[in-house]
Formats: structure tokens, sequence, C-alpha cells
């Protein structure tokens, strides 16, 4: 079953439509690549998905096992964001915050599951680090470890890789991958195509016209447009 359906959705800021006819399903255990042109509507979808937008027509509809608070988010950072003056395991627990409600702190259920996320993305030693003092690629770990604290069902994430180099973009999808196989859901936005499509099961492209496709039929429907050249 689909965990998350799109239909007929239109995505924009207030009255003004940045994107229409947007159509596509992801069911559980999907790594999705959103790709599109600049200004196509790629973080206007994502954030319309999580509700910080809403849709200008269509819907969305999730599957009766997630909830709103149960999909992990790691947006864009910003400069303010990369100096942040917090400890590496306080940005990390405050992925827990969402299900906490009015609770001020933290279980020893939760305690337990930053742990377990900390050591499956190998990053222990980092725990006690100030956030603003790490590298962009030790920084966009520890906000995934931060995100797979709010869940472990589904992960949206928007540009991850934009300010990292080479080998930290390469580790950090082999991290996502294996977190991908190991069940959870993976909606990606990236501008980085070659690389990111690698890892993906499904395609959703925001250019005109708009496409929804396996790998294997991007891929192919690629190697046509070349050969048409």
């Amino acid at each position: 079953m689909a965990q998350i359906v799109c239909k007929n959705l239109a995505v924009g800021y207030g009255n003004t439509v940045v994107k229409s006819n947007i159509n596509f399903n992801v069911e559980k255990g999907d790594y999705l690549c959103i790709i599109g042109e600049n200004g196509c509507g790629k973080s206007t979808l994502m954030k319309t998905i999580l509700g910080l937008e809403c849709a200008l027509n269509g819907e969305i509809v999730f599957s009766d096992d997630i909830k709103k608070n149960e999909i992990g988010y790691l947006p864009q950072q910003t400069q303010l964001q990369r100096d942040f003056p917090a400890s590496v395991s306080e940005v990390v627990m405050s992925g827990f915050l969402n299900r906490n409600g009015l609770r001020p702190f933290y279980t020893k259920k939760q305690k337990a599951g930053f742990k377990k996320v900390m050591k499956n993305l190998n990053i222990e030693e980092l725990e006690k680090r100030c956030y603003r003092e790490l590298s962009g690629g030790q920084q966009q770990k520890v906000l995934l470890a931060r995100a797979l604290c709010a869940t472990d069902k589904i992960l949206l994430l928007d540009e991850p890789v934009a300010a990292l180099d080479p080998k930290a973009s390469e580790d950090f999808y082999n991290l996502l991958a294996q977190i991908n196989s190991n069940g959870t859901t993976v909606i990606m936005i990236s501008h980085d195509v070659n690389e990111a499509v690698k890892y993906a099961t499904k395609i959703l492209c925001l250019n005109s016209p708009c496409f929804f496709k396996s790998q294997k039929e991007y891929f192919e429907f690629i190697r046509g447009g070349e050969q048409n050249a």
C-alpha cells in the first residue's frame, strides 16, 4: 500500500501556482528522487507534503500508519543554522520533540534511541562536540540523525549534499542508501542529478512536461533522448 499518494496536485505560495498536475505515489521502502530546474516547485512540493504550505488544488493522501509528526525532515541549511551554538546531542535529541507534545523531558526509550542512531551513523564521537564547529559533512550527518529520531518511516531531504565536497557527498549518499535498505522510505530533492538517481527507485521530474518514472524507465527515457538528439 502506498504511504503517500499525490493526485492532480497544484503547489505554490498564496494564490500563485508554481507547479500543477503533479501525480505520483510513494510505497513503503521507496527511494524517490525529485529533480527539475530551479524554481520548478521542488521545495514547495516538499513543504506541501509536510503541511508547511497548503495545496492549491488536488490532494495528498497518507496511509493510515503515517502521521504528520512521524515524517523526518532535513531542510536546506541557512548560515545562521550552520552557526547554531548547541551541542550535537542537543541537536539530535530535538528530533523527538514533535512526538513529545507537552512533555518537557526525554524518555529512557528516546535516550536509548538516540544512542542507537548515533551508533548506526557512526558519529558517536561527535556527541559532546559543538554543532557549529563541525564540518559540512558532519553537520549533515547530525541533521540526518535528528530526522531519524523523529521517525524511521519516511525521510524528506531538501538538497542534502548541496554544500558538501564530492567525498562527503558520496559518503552521505551511501549512508542514505543503507538507511533505505533497512526499510525507511526516502524522498530527496537534488540538483546533483547524475549521482542522486543512481540510488533512487523512482524519479519525479517537475520540469515541463512533468513525469514520474521508475529508475529503469528514467534511464531508458534519457538514453532515448540522447539517441534522438
